[in-house]
C-alpha cells in the first residue's frame, strides 16, 4: 500500500504555524516533571496578531500564514483533497470526521458534499476495519460546511474536498468518560469506543489511520478525483457564462408564497416566475470602478481575492455597459471562472437557512460565521453585470493587484487629502509616526507636510 501511494499521490505537508507550534511545545515541556506538564497559561498568542483565528482568515488573507497557504493551494498546486487535523473530539468519543451536518453552502458545486461523503465513508470504514471505535460524524458535533474562511472550508469554494477531523488527546494522559448515549451505535457512529484511560499514542494512531484512509482512496480513485476537480471547474465556467439562479432560502420561500392557494399548473407557473425571475439571476461579472474614494479598500479586497486564485481583469480603456460608464483602470471580476463559488461568496450576502432543533423550536446555532461578505464589509462601490458584455480588458497576471499610477508631485512640500477614504487615516498615522507634520483644515481635509509625508504618499 505504501509503495502504491508513493507512486500515485503527491503529498504536500504544510505547517500552518511553525512558530506557534514551537511556542506551545516549549511551554508544555517547561516542567521537568511529566506529571506537571500542561498547556494551560500560555503567556501569549501562538499567532502574534489573531491567535487561533488564523483559521478564520482564509478568505481575507490578512496574515502571512494565510497568504502562504492560499497561494500554495489556489495559485500553485491546486490539490484535489486537503486534510486539516484538529483537536478535540466530542466527549465520550475519539474523533469527529466527515461527513458534516447541514447546512452546506448554496453556492458551491454539488460534487463537494457528495465528495465529502465519499472520502468520509472511506475513513470510517478503515477505522472499523482496524477496530478503532469512537469516530463520529454528522450531527454528533456542530461542524458544518456552511462558512468560508477556515482552511478546510475555503477549499470548498475552490472545488477542493476539504477534510477536518477533531481528535481527543494530548501528551498528558486523559480519560474517556462513560456516556451511555455514546455507547449506542447509529448512523453517525457505527462503532463506539471503550471508555477509560487514553494516551496520546492512541490519538496519533487514529490520525495515522485517517491519513492512510485518505491516501489509499486518492491512490485507488486518482483518475476519478482528478476528473472531478476539472468537472467542477468546468461547471463553474459554464454557469458564469449563462443565465443561472442560485436557489437560496429566501428565493425558495418567495416561490412558495407565490403559489399559495394555487394548485397544479397554476402553482408551478407562479413558482417558476419567481425562480426564473431575470432580476434575481446570478451576476456574470462584478465591476469595481476606478477613481472611487475607497479605491484603497477595493485594492485590498482584490489582493485578497488574487492570492486565493481568483482571475481579475483590468480595463485598458474606458468602456460603457448600458448607461454606466467606467474609466480606464477599473477592475472586472468575471464569474465564468473555475473558482466562481468563491467570487459569488465574497460579493453577495449569505442567506443562512432556517435550521431549527425541531419544528417550531429554537434555532441550532451555526457552527461558525453565518455571514461575512468581504466586498460589503470593505465599503467600496461595485456594480453587478447580468448580461453578456464586451469591454477592453486585460488579465492581471501578477498576484499583486496594482492601480494605474496617479499623478504625484513629490516636490510639492505639502499635500491635501480628503478623509473620505479609509487610507487617508493610514497616511496620516504613518506620516505622524515618521515625524512629518499633520494638520487638519476646518472642512475636515488633512494637510501633510515634509519629506516624511512624501515618502508615505
Amino acid at each position: 500500500e505504501t509503495m502504491r501511494i508513493l507512486d500515485d499521490v503527491i503529498i504536500l505537508a504544510v505547517h500552518a504555524n511553525p512558530d506557534g507550534m514551537e511556542l506551545v511545545s516549549n511551554w508544555y515541556m517547561r516542567e521537568s516533571d511529566p506529571s506537571r506538564r500542561s498547556y494551560g497559561g500560555l503567556p501569549r498568542l501562538y499567532q502574534k496578531y489573531i491567535g487561533h483565528d488564523n483559521n478564520r482568515d482564509l478568505y481575507r488573507n490578512a496574515m502571512a500564514e494565510s497568504r502562504n497557504m492560499s497561494r500554495t493551494m489556489y495559485r500553485e498546486w491546486y490539490p484535489q483533497i486537503m486534510y486539516n487535523h484538529h483537536q478535540t473530539g466530542p466527549s465520550g468519543t475519539v474523533m469527529f470526521a466527515p461527513p458534516f451536518r447541514d447546512p452546506f453552502n448554496h453556492v458551491y458545486d454539488p460534487m463537494i458534499p457528495t465528495g465529502l461523503d465519499f472520502v468520509g465513508a472511506a475513513m470510517h470504514r478503515r477505522f472499523t476495519q482496524e477496530g478503532k471505535g469512537g469516530t463520529v460524524s454528522r450531527d454528533a458535533a456542530s461542524y458544518s460546511t456552511w462558512w468560508n474562511g477556515g482552511l478546510r472550508t475555503t477549499a470548498y469554494f475552490h472545488n477542493i474536498i476539504g477534510i477536518l477531523t477533531e481528535t481527543i488527546g494530548s501528551p498528558t494522559p486523559m480519560t474517556i468518560p462513560l456516556q451511555p448515549a455514546r455507547q449506542l451505535p447509529n448512523g453517525g457512529q457505527a462503532m463506539p469506543v471503550q471508555w477509560g484511560p487514553w494516551h496520546f499514542r492512541q490519538s496519533v494512531d487514529y490520525s495515522m489511520t485517517a491519513n492512510r484512509a485518505i491516501l489509499d482512496l486518492a491512490s485507488r480513485y486518482r483518475e476519478d478525483i482528478l476528473f472531478n476537480i476539472w468537472r467542477m471547474g468546468a461547471n463553474s465556467i459554464a454557469r458564469g457564462a449563462t443565465d443561472t439562479w442560485t436557489h437560496k432560502p429566501q428565493l425558495i420561500a418567495d416561490a412558495q408564497a407565490a403559489a399559495e392557494g394555487l394548485r397544479g399548473a397554476e402553482a408551478t407557473a407562479a413558482m417558476e416566475q419567481v425562480l426564473r425571475d431575470p432580476a434575481r439571476r446570478d451576476p456574470r461579472a462584478y465591476i469595481i470602478p476606478a477613481g472611487q474614494a475607497e479605491m484603497g479598500n477595493a485594492l485590498d479586497f482584490l489582493n485578497a481575492m488574487s492570492v486565493s486564485g481568483i482571475e481579475i481583469h483590468k480595463a485598458t480603456a474606458a468602456f460603457s455597459i448600458g448607461s454606466a460608464r467606467y474609466p480606464k483602470g477599473s477592475f472586472v471580476v468575471r464569474t465564468d471562472q473555475p473558482f466562481r463559488p468563491h467570487v459569488l461568496d465574497q460579493f453577495e450576502a449569505q442567506d443562512h437557512p432556517t435550521d431549527l432543533q425541531y419544528p417550531g423550536g429554537p434555532p441550532k446555532a451555526p457552527y461558525d460565521n453565518a455571514g461575512w461578505t468581504l466586498a460589503m464589509q470593505m465599503g467600496f462601490n461595485f456594480d453587478r453585470v447580468y448580461e453578456p458584455f464586451e469591454a477592453p480588458l486585460a488579465m492581471v497576471a501578477e498576484e499583486v493587484v496594482r492601480p494605474d499610477p496617479a499623478p504625484f508631485n513629490a516636490n510639492a512640500g505639502a499635500w491635501r487629502i480628503s478623509p473620505s477614504a479609509t487610507d487617508a487615516f493610514r497616511a496620516v498615522n504613518l506620516t505622524a509616526r515618521a515625524g512629518g507634520v499633520v494638520e487638519r483644515l476646518a472642512g475636515g481635509d488633512f494637510v501633510l507636510r515634509g519629506s516624511a509625508a512624501a515618502s508615505v504618499l
